[in-house]
């Protein structure tokens, strides 16, 4: 079969590289090897939300929210150094690299004997946040603009396949062997991917001549740490005790130095300055919208342990209570990214970002009315999330894709997942904080009020509303801007 491909060019017109069109055999060897990269996403990031309480259980510690997000926040801090890495010493070599670090991560999180184990094992697999981004890069150096589109909402949902069967083929697993087992998995589908990416696919044909600027790097995830880090600590000692005013005071005054001193360098790790409009519309749209749908994620796994008739006023525990819930809204996933991708190779990115919002709207709103005590509704709602969820992410991408050259689609597209890991870790912190808040002694125990849950539920719906009006500016600015191979940072 002959492959399809298009010559790309550079802002000055000349041709620098062939990129495919349309199938090909090795095109979808490549998408598959990048899917199953995200499989090890997925396992890294969704599959202990499966065990928290066996998690909470096992290291007695009633702080959820940094058993689940503790890798997302490690990925907010690994993205800038690893997206300007991948843009200068190729997006392969970086994306092999981030492989190796979470699968040593899992290792660490499987030999864990207590907490503070754990939770450096989590921050060697937030690395894993990084592949997620690299695998879009990647597929802007492989496919032409257009194509790419369609590509890229495959990648960033095809995982979502497994996601299906996941949940049915966990439930029986951590039963006979334990947690552990979602750990097991996870670095043995890292050691896989790294295998077929080192060995299977391209190197970047372009890269961008310079260095890394590594204590910009640092300092600015440190300084993104130490404000998440608050959130977080503020639960436990109070919002206005010295050590978490502390962190979030040395967050806040590192993040100052960065954009004040860093930044101005000649070669920032995000050039900040240089976000068009429209980027920063979208980005605002991302980091609301997936932090929204995220949190919601958590309140599931928690909403599944607690039957109707305890008479809490919330419950969805039921016969495979947990595989409808993870399982059959991966189905959404997959539809949202794969359909947002083929539209956006039409319509643009933005109309298909502000459908993903529309969704999350509706499934808060139901899951709200009587979705958190109802199993058939809750799975509904679920389903709908997932539309939000595969929609924002795969157009978030597809948007920097277009409002960035070539050369810094590493860096811009780490721009992207720093959007989702500060908005999931924030809004997960956030409804910890109010069901921590909420609790009532049920039966002589602390449970979570109804109260707590449905004010959880109310938070995540309002993200939801307020990302409407950065949406409709965002459409409104892009207009009927029609997909090139030249960026529109003008926007």
């Amino acid at each position: 079969m002959s492959e399809p491909v298009i010559p790309a060019a550079t802002e000055s017109g000349q041709p620098t590289a062939y990129l495919h069109s349309g199938w090909t055999r090795r095109v979808v060897g490549y998408v598959l090897i990048l899917v199953l990269v995200n499989v090890m996403v997925d396992s890294v990031l969704a599959s202990p939300t499966f065990v928290l309480p066996q998690l909470s259980e096992a290291f007695h510690t009633d702080q959820f929210a940094w058993i689940g997000s503790s890798a997302m926040l490690a990925g907010a801090m690994w993205a800038p150094l690893l997206g300007k890495s991948a843009d200068i010493n190729g997006k392969r070599k970086i994306l092999v690299l981030t492989l190796l670090v979470a699968g040593a991560g899992g290792l660490v999180c499987l030999i864990a004997p207590h907490i503070i184990v754990f939770v450096l094992g989590r921050v060697l697999q937030g690395a894993a946040v990084a592949a997620l981004f690299l695998t879009v890069a990647l597929v802007r150096d492989i496919c032409a603009p257009k194509f790419a589109m369609v590509v890229t909402g495959l990648v960033t949902s095809g995982s979502a396949v497994f996601g299906i069967v996941t949940p049915f083929i966990l439930e029986p697993a951590v039963h006979a062997f334990g947690w552990r087992v979602v750990f097991v998995i996870s670095a043995s589908f890292a050691g896989l991917a790294t295998l077929l990416v080192r060995f299977v696919l391209p190197e970047s044909r372009i890269t961008t001549p310079g260095t890394v600027d590594v204590k910009g790097a640092l300092v600015l995830g440190g300084g993104l740490a130490a404000v998440l880090v608050y959130i977080s600590l503020g639960q436990v000692f109070g919002w206005l005790s010295a050590f978490p005013i502390l962190v979030l005071l040395a967050g806040i005054a590192a993040l100052i130095y960065w954009y004040r001193v860093l930044s101005r360098r000649p070669e920032p790790v995000i050039d900040i300055r240089g976000v068009s409009a429209a980027l920063g519309l979208g980005l605002l749209v991302v980091v609301m919208g997936t932090g929204a749908y995220q949190s919601m994620l958590q309140l599931f796994s928690l909403l599944v342990e607690v039957a109707p008739d305890e008479g809490l006023g919330y419950g969805i525990a039921g016969p495979a209570a947990l595989g409808l819930m993870f399982g059959v809204p991966s189905i959404g996933i997959m539809l949202g990214g794969t359909i947002s991708g083929a539209v956006a190779a039409r319509k643009g990115p933005a109309l298909t970002l502000a459908a993903g919002v529309l969704a999350g709207v509706i499934g808060t709103a139901l899951m709200l009315l009587a979705g958190a005590a109802s199993l058939p509704l809750a799975v509904v709602c679920s389903f709908l999330l997932s539309l939000t969820a595969g929609s924002l992410v795969t157009s978030g991408f597809n948007l920097a894709s277009i409002l960035a050259p070539r050369e810094r689609q590493g860096t811009v597209s780490s721009m992207v997942m720093v959007m989702v890991a500060v908005g999931s870790v924030t809004m997960n912190f956030i409804g910890s904080a109010i069901l921590g808040a909420t609790r009532v002694v049920h039966d002589g125990e602390p449970v979570n009020s109804s109260f707590g849950v449905h004010s959880y539920i109310a938070v995540a719906g309002a993200v939801f509303l307020l990302a409407i009006v950065p949406t409709i500016l965002l459409v409104r600015r892009m207009g009927d801007h029609v997909v090139t191979g030249a960026p529109i940072s003008h926007l």
